[in-house]
Formats: C-alpha cells, structure tokens, sequence
C-alpha cells in the first residue's frame, strides 16, 4: 500500500454511533419485510394457520388449537377439512375481525378465525351414499360400515351416536358431506338438509362445494402439548369410489330431514 492510500484509510471518518444506527435499523426492516412477505406467500400458495374456536371437532381438535391447512395437497374421505362458509352455515353476520387483525391474518402473524370458515371431517365425497344408522347404529359408505370409534367424541366412556336422526344422502357432483367429531355439538350438514336455498333446491346448503374447501388439516401446532400429525382414520381405506356416477342433485331420504 502507497503513502497516498495509507493517507486515504487513515484519514477516513469513522461513523457516529448515530450513523451505525441507522444502518442497523434499515438492515433490521428489510429483514422483517422479507420474513413478512415469505410468510405470506406460504399462506397464499401452501398453508394457512386456523384457531380452534369451538367444541365441534372434541376431542380431536379442542378450542384453542392451531391447525395447519396444506392449499397444495388433496383431500380424501376422512380429512378433517378447511373449508369456506360459503353456505352461511355461520348465518349472514358472522363477527369480523379489526383491520389490524385482518393484516395479520394476510401476512400470516395471527390465524384465522371460525368468522368466514369452519373445520369438519369429510364423511361424503361426490356420488357417495352416505346412510344412517344400520341396527347397530352406525353409519355407512357406499354399503361399507364406518367404525368411528377411533374419532368421535367420548366422555367418561360413553361415546356419542354417530347421528339421533336416520337419514340417507347420495352426495352431488363437486360437492361434499362433512360431520364434527363431537355429533351431539356440531351444526354439519346433517343439520343443513332442510334448508332452503333459492337458487338451488331444497337441502343443497347440506353439500359443501369442493371449491371451498382451502385444504385438509394436516397437524396441530399450537399449544405445544397438543402438537400432533392427523391422519385419515383406517376405517375410510377401501370405501368404492363412486364419483363417476354422481348426480347433478343430491338425494335426500327422508326429504326436509335434519340433526335432530
């Protein structure tokens, strides 16, 4: 190094502390920016967190959990699903949240509420026969029982019916039948057969569309004692796939009957 650039080096200013400052705060918010926008593209494009706000689905998710919806991955008979309230399940005021709130929720910092969507189980995939309850009291697939010990809610070791009312469904095309875990507590679409849409028919507020649906629940993340993986239960492996013939209309035997 030549005189002329041990001058330069020696000679430079160093920066105020008031300087290293303002870099470190500049360094810090580009830093937040970009954990922010990779956050939200996660939510946009894979998955969404959602808060537990009722007992519908005990004692599988309880109020309070943090469930993780996959947007890339499908769903199949069995999940537990996200799914949009398109159907007004929730009636037509559901509470919303602040705009505060409502930025968190874009960028992924709070989960969403139950306002505009609900979690369920899928029972029904298009063209399935859904039935209830043989004389054993249990539901039905496509003719095969469901052994729903495994999910629906107990308590002091009794275990709720699957249903109070009998009914048979064959599920229309694009759409789904959904139940809560806990039956007695869970306003599904069993408790939608009656309703009357008039754009539609009679009962098809019941049949959620699959286009509503954000992505089956794969994990609870939150609280840390609750965190688990969640699974199809085995009961619903080898039920015959019948979309192919679903119907344009579901069929709902008996006509106008509801939950009980």
């Amino acid at each position: 190094m030549n005189d002329t650039e041990r001058t330069t080096t020696e000679n430079a200013p160093e920066a105020s502390g008031w300087d290293r400052f303002l870099r470190g705060c500049k360094e810090l918010v580009l830093i937040v920016v970009g954990a922010l926008i990779i956050s939200a593209v996660i939510r946009a494009f894979v998955g969404q967190l959602f808060v537990i706000p009722s007992g519908s689905m005990e004692n599988t998710l309880i109020p309070g959990d943090r469930v993780i919806a996959m947007k890339t991955m499908d769903f199949h008979r069995g999940d537990i699903v996200v799914f949009k309230d398109s159907a007004h399940w929730l009636g037509p005021n559901p509470r919303k949240r602040s705009i505060p709130e409502q930025i968190g929720e874009f960028i992924g910092v709070l989960p969403n509420t139950s306002s505009n969507y609900l979690i369920k189980r899928v029972i029904g995939m298009p063209g399935d026969t859904v039935k209830c309850c043989d004389p054993q009291g249990r539901m039905s697939v496509n003719g095969r029982v469901l052994d729903e010990t495994s999910y629906l809610y107990s308590e002091g070791g009794h275990m709720v019916a699957p249903a109070a009312v009998p009914f048979e469904v064959v599920v229309p095309k694009g759409r789904i039948f959904v139940m809560g875990d806990h039956r007695d507590a869970s306003g599904d679409s069993r408790c939608h057969l009656a309703d009357l849409d008039p754009d539609a028919y009679r009962g098809a507020p019941a049949f959620i569309s699959e286009a509503d649906v954000v992505g089956p629940a794969k994990a609870i993340l939150v609280p840390l004692n609750r965190i688990r993986v969640l699974s199809i239960p085995s009961t619903f492996q080898g039920i015959p796939d019948r979309s192919g013939s679903a119907p344009a209309k579901a069929t709902i035997i008996p006509e106008g009957v509801g939950c009980g």
